[in-house]
């Protein structure tokens, strides 16, 4: 049974979901077994999960098709715009543009080859993972913000309480790391970026 042309359901969507998890049993002892115990960092922990969920999915839906050049190079054009940009964006914006493209990329792709089940499926983990990992695992979590600092003196080594009072009266922000950046002394300036708990 098919509707426009692709299937409602085949045998390869059992092999997607056991596929899935096993990938993310891994995906899961790397992240939170192994590099969330030994850096305690959380900034990165989003991006690494929903990279590796949708790069799975990605495989997926491009393995059941045949490429040509035209579409391969035209992927890795959709592909380049993330690298390739003139403003800085942060690490969590970037990975909901991946996310982003590749939910579309996997769409658009569909064709007989791929069921709706499949492409429902795999778009419904997708939003279930960002939905779990945002909402539920990253409640309270560190964030991180970067700002431009005018009082030069006090981002000497001997001066950090100095430095992390002064930040927390202007934030209102209760800071747990301070990292000095680029240093202007024509400007008596410096870029800062500090790291706080963040609970929205």
């Amino acid at each position: 049974m098919d509707f426009l042309g692709i299937p409602l359901f085949d045998d390869d969507f059992y092999k997607m979901m056991f596929r899935f998890a096993l990938n993310l049993g891994f995906l899961t002892i790397i992240i939170r077994g192994l590099y969330y115990t030994a850096t305690k960092r959380k900034d990165y922990f989003f991006t690494y999960y929903m990279i590796g969920i949708i790069v799975f999915f990605l495989c997926f839906t491009l393995k059941k098709y045949e490429l040509d050049i035209g579409m391969a190079l035209g992927l890795f054009a959709i592909f380049g715009i993330i690298r390739y940009r003139t403003n800085a964006i942060d690490i969590k914006e970037m990975t909901y543009l991946f996310v982003v493209i590749g939910v579309a990329v996997i769409n658009s792709l569909a064709n007989q080859k791929m069921s709706y089940a499949e492409i429902i499926g795999s778009n419904v983990i997708i939003v279930l993972a960002l939905y779990v990992i945002e909402r539920l695992w990253l409640v309270g979590r560190e964030t991180t913000k970067t700002i431009q600092y005018e009082i030069i003196e006090n981002i000497k080594p001997q001066h950090f309480e100095m430095l992390k009072k002064d930040l927390e009266t202007r934030t209102g922000l209760k800071i747990k790391e301070i990292e000095v950046g680029n240093i202007d002394f024509l400007k008596d300036s410096a870029e800062i970026k500090i790291t706080y708990l963040s609970n929205q």
